[in-house]
Formats: C-alpha cells, sequence, structure tokens
C-alpha cells in the first residue's frame, strides 16, 4: 500500500485552491450584500452593520491571508512556469514565498486585528 506524504508542492496546491474558493466566495457575498442597496438605504445599512462585529472583523483578516497567499502563490507558479530551471528550486521558492507571507500578515494583522485585542 502506498501513501502520499505531501510535501511542499501538495500543499502550496491545496491552499491555493481554498484561498482561490474563499476569495471567490467573499465576492459572491460582497455582490449581494452590494445589491441590496436596491432594497434602500435602511435594508442595507442593516445588513452591514453586521460587519462590525469582532467575528467579521477577525475575518477581514483571514481574507486578507487568503489573497495575499494567492497572490504570493501565483507569483511562484508563474516563476516556476516561465523560468527554465526554477522547477528544481521549487522548495527554496516556496519557503521564500512563505517567509514574505509570513512578514506581510505580521504587522497587518496587528493593524487589522489591534482594536479587538486592546
Amino acid at each position: 500500500m502506498t501513501f502520499y506524504r505531501g510535501k511542499e508542492g501538495q500543499w502550496s496546491w491545496f491552499f491555493h485552491r481554498l484561498t482561490g474558493v474563499g476569495v471567490l466566495l467573499f465576492l459572491l457575498a460582497h455582490i449581494l450584500d452590494t445589491m441590496l442597496v436596491a432594497f434602500g438605504p435602511a435594508v442595507y445599512d442593516r445588513v452591514i452593520s453586521i460587519y462590525a462585529h469582532p467575528l467579521f472583523r477577525t475575518s477581514e483578516a483571514g481574507l486578507f491571508a487568503a489573497v495575499l497567499y494567492h497572490a504570493l502563490n501565483g507569483v511562484r507558479i508563474i516563476l516556476i512556469d516561465f523560468w527554465p530551471g526554477a522547477a528544481r528550486h521549487h522548495k527554496t521558492i516556496f519557503y521564500a514565498m512563505m517567509a514574505l507571507f509570513v512578514l506581510c500578515m505580521v504587522p497587518v494583522s496587528y493593524l487589522m486585528l489591534r482594536h479587538i485585542w486592546i
């Protein structure tokens, strides 16, 4: 019996798909809540007021993380596809991308979530 032992390639593929679906779901929800303007400002304002809840504020940071990861991994994929020989260095590129992801997420998470922590 063989077991697939996922490494950098599998995890980057999985999270790329997951973040892509997450961003798509956000865009669909955003289109729907923006459409509520047609029902009047009171309906729109009532629905939008839900977004002030700390759960939604936290999910905004998750949305930023999804967009950032998806974008950085997309650049990684482009490098591997169009730079001859980059496939040999895909692990290094993956870890560099993840380091850049963390370096960007730490200050952004602080800025986006500081009102919840303080």
